[in-house]
């Protein structure tokens, strides 16, 4: 059986290398391993190296080179509406709080259905209408699974970061040993007893380096 082990996020997928598609629910396109069935027919093992949340478009690629398309499959969710604006922006605040993955639509918040969820959406004075629609939630802000080439990135940010605080460190270390060295040491002795300051460091200077 074919493995998938590599994501394909969406603008990079070759649809002429696509041979089959797959509907996953919210859960099924968060998990890493497990045998698939596609739509067509082919059956595949997913072989993540860790779980990652594919989105609606990506493609996984097969040991053999060959793409299957990912769709977000239909479920069951509660539309969510308010005829207050600022209410409906405070229950998504106390839902994220409350970790319930939510999907922000222009007029409405999309949560997936249940008896919990529409307890507290009631309570906040807000509406639930069940429904069955593709789920494609906000990606939580610490959430790092999903984006390897944006973790990359943010690794080489760090090292590139800290070769910085390095070399402006040693700067300053080199800057202050001068400053140190010729302002306590020599400036009494050449500056200030002979009122010269322009030639404390002069070829005169014993101290010349």
């Amino acid at each position: 059986m074919q493995r998938a082990t590599t994501i394909v996020r969406r603008p990079a997928v070759r649809t002429e290398a696509v041979v089959d598609t797959v509907s996953l629910d919210h859960a099924g396109r968060s998990r890493a391993g497990g045998s698939l069935k596609a739509e067509g027919g082919l059956t595949f093992e997913l072989g993540l190296s860790k779980a990652a949340t594919l989105e609606d478009g990506d493609a996984l690629r097969l040991e053999d080179g060959r793409l299957v398309l990912v769709r977000a499959a239909q479920e069951d969710l509660l539309e969510v509406r308010a005829e207050n604006p600022v209410r409906l922006l405070r229950l998504a605040w106390q839902l994220g709080g409350s970790h319930v993955a939510v999907e922000v639509g222009t007029e409405a918040l999309y949560v997936p259905a249940s008896a919990a969820t529409a307890e507290l959406i009631r309570g906040q004075g807000c509406a639930a209408t069940p429904v069955r629609r593709a789920f494609r939630p906000e990606r939580e802000a610490h959430d790092h699974s999903t984006c390897g080439h944006d973790h990359s990135h943010d690794h080489g940010h760090d090292h590139d970061h800290g070769h910085a605080h390095d070399h402006s460190h040693g700067q300053d270390h080199a800057a202050h040993g001068p400053d140190h060295d010729h302002g306590h040491d020599h400036a009494p002795k050449h500056g200030h007893d002979h009122g010269h300051a322009p030639h404390v460091h002069g070829p005169g200077c014993n101290h010349d380096h």
